[in-house]
């Protein structure tokens, strides 16, 4: 059974009110609210355990790095990596991107050469590489998508040339929810001889991942999507070109030896680690992902298609509304706007009456021009969502067009 009320006990900030109205919160692509157990995580390190990791020979420090590592574990069996090696703590998605296009781009890549990426890409995973075609005049090259909100793969096979060194794409569209086949990507990819980057911030929260399966050659996510802290992030990469990818910075924690001479580098994954780590934020975040493990990834994930789906009928009804996004794989997010209704102004009616959502262009600028408009309102959907909630959404709606006459 899927016990969604004690779900919700486990996460105290959904029993607040917001302006005298029960909380209902919707913004759960921007970042996840915390189950009591991780931010005691937090609290228990900080007090028992709070010491800096790696060559301290006291207890507290052999203890936090002992509680640091495990987190490393952690991580990689939850993502069915085949070794902790393949596991870099980073800040979140947004680091791990420019960590890698900084080492594969200074390691690998030459003017002229090219990247693929889609044109649902969030900013994260673009500003990164045009900062690289800055500096090494790399051509960035765009996947197309069709009016459903679904990549056309046949123009993706297309894009591929001699000068291809790098395909970067989103697992699930932070705006539209469509769910891309990055498992047949990648195997497009790699019969080029071309290595894949996978966004999985969307996707890690709300599906089990594999690597193995998906067979990324590097993957990235974020700690606070996924019920964990903020600021910690993970990007997995197989050892093969970790080991081949110079470091992203240079500090402490990443060396083996410094003369002025010359400096030589730690192993995987420490490479890519310079300076103190979160070690109080992996630890939490491993704590998230035990807590998710234990619900199930399969029975959150069947959770939230059900929830998906009956928001996409409730919101179908309204007059006027326009949803954006409709592939055949769609996941946790709505995005839509309901006549000539602005969408700060819709986001801000709502939130008067408890409905947290999100307005704008959702760091995806590119895809709101594909979409031919300037922003949308989002609601995304989160393992202790309910359809009461997504009940008084759609009444919300209903309500603030009422006030515009729509």
């Amino acid at each position: 059974m899927y016990d969604i009320e004690q779900i919700r006990k486990d996460f105290p900030i959904l029993g607040r009110e917001v302006y005298g109205r029960p909380l209902v919160y919707l913004d759960n692509s921007a970042t996840t609210q915390k189950p009591k157990c991780v931010v005691d995580a937090i609290t228990e390190e900080y007090y028992s355990a709070n010491a800096n990791v790696h060559r301290g020979v006291h207890f507290l420090s052999q203890k936090a790095t002992e509680l640091h590592e495990q987190s490393r574990e952690t991580v990689r069996q939850f993502i069915n990596a085949r070794s902790s090696n393949e596991i870099v703590f980073t800040r979140g998605t947004t680091e791990s991107i420019n960590l890698l296009a900084t080492s594969f781009g200074e390691g690998f890549m030459q003017a002229g050469d090219e990247v693929i990426l889609s044109v649902m890409e969030h900013h994260s995973n673009i500003v990164p590489w045009q900062l690289l075609a800055m500096r090494k005049g790399i051509v960035l090259r765009v996947i197309p998508m069709n009016d459903q909100g679904e990549l056309l793969l046949d123009e993706y096979e297309r894009l591929f040339s001699k000068r291809t060194k790098m395909v970067a794409v989103t697992h699930v569209s932070n705006v539209l929810g469509t769910v891309n086949p990055v498992q047949e990507m990648a195997a497009t990819a790699h019969a080029h001889g071309v290595p894949i980057l996978v966004d999985g911030a969307q996707s890690v929260p709300h599906m089990a991942v594999d690597m193995q399966e998906m067979d990324a050659d590097f993957f990235a996510f974020s700690g606070h999507k996924v019920y964990g802290p903020t600021g910690v992030g993970v990007l997995y990469g197989k050892e093969e070109w970790l080991d081949r990818l110079p470091p992203y910075q240079g500090g402490g924690e990443m060396i083996q030896s410094v003369s002025f001479a010359k400096t030589t580098f730690q192993g995987l994954p420490f490479k890519f680690e310079a300076g103190t780590p979160d070690y109080i934020g992996t630890t939490a975040l491993a704590k998230a992902l035990d807590y998710v493990s234990a619900i199930g990834m399969d029975r959150i994930a069947a959770h939230e298609r059900e929830l998906t789906l009956y928001a996409m009928q409730e919101l179908g009804r309204i007059p006027g509304m326009r949803i954006f996004g409709e592939a055949g794989r769609k996941d946790a997010v709505v995005s839509f706007l309901v006549g000539d209704i602005h969408h700060l102004d819709m986001g801000t009616l709502l939130d008067r009456l408890g409905i947290a959502v999100r307005t704008g262009h959702h760091c995806a600028q590119p895809l709101m021009e594909r979409l031919g408009v300037e922003g949308t309102v989002r609601a995304s959907f989160a393992l202790y969502n309910t359809k009461a909630e997504v009940d008084a959404l759609a009444e919300g709606i209903r309500r603030v067009a009422k006030m515009f006459g729509s």
